[in-house]
Order: structure tokens, then sequence, then C-alpha cells
């Protein structure tokens, strides 16, 4: 999928407020770490390639939400550390990654360098 390809995918899908928006900054996606915007992408792709159906992915988002919100407080939860939950729920329950395969691919993402998304 093109960079425009992903784009116009988040913008079918994404909700522009209520819980399960995701960050914004006069209209514009923002990432704070380089895994964010990974997840985010990989998340999208998937759902472009019709693996998952996207309500499906937002209930767990907004369920992965209310329960940090209810750990720690409203507000003060991550948008995407939420998000990664709720892929990793996704994931393992659709049999694309068992547990320990999710943590390896997650620690190799975690190890790239910022700008090394290909």
């Amino acid at each position: 999928m093109s960079e425009g390809g992903a784009a116009k995918g988040a913008e079918q899908v994404l909700p522009q407020d209520g819980p399960g928006a995701p960050p914004r900054s006069n209209g514009e996606l923002v990432f704070a770490e380089p895994w964010e915007s990974r997840i985010f992408g990989i998340t999208l792709a998937l759902h472009g390639q019709d693996r998952f159906e996207w309500p499906e992915f937002q209930a767990r988002l907004i369920e992965a939400i209310a329960r940090h919100e209810a750990e720690i407080g409203e507000g003060e939860y991550q948008y995407y550390a939420c998000w990664l939950e709720a892929f990793r729920s996704l994931a393992t329950d659709k049999g694309w990654l068992d547990a320990k395969a999710l943590a390896q691919l997650e620690s190799e993402l975690a190890d790239r360098p910022a700008g090394h998304d290909h």
C-alpha cells in the first residue's frame, strides 16, 4: 500500500473525536515515537488487506482506553500504548502471531533507528 493509500484508508476508518480518535495537531495525526507510527501503519495495512473489519479493532481499542483510564485516570493514558494493546489482542486472536513471535517482532521494530521504516 502506498503512503497515499494508507492516508486514504486512515481517513475512512479513524474517528475525528471520541474515545477511539487518535491524537491530532491542526488536523494531522501526531506520533510521539517512531514505534507509534509503525504500529499504526501495520494496523492500517492489515485492514487494507481485509485481514479484519475495522469495528473489531476499534472495539478493542476503546476497551483498552477504558481500562487505562480506569487504572490511571482519564486523559492520562498513552493513546498508542492502548493501540498496541488492541493490536496485540487482535493479532493473537486472529492467529497471525503467537505471543512469543509478536514479542520478537516488537523487539526488532523497536531496535530500528528513527527514519528506518522500510
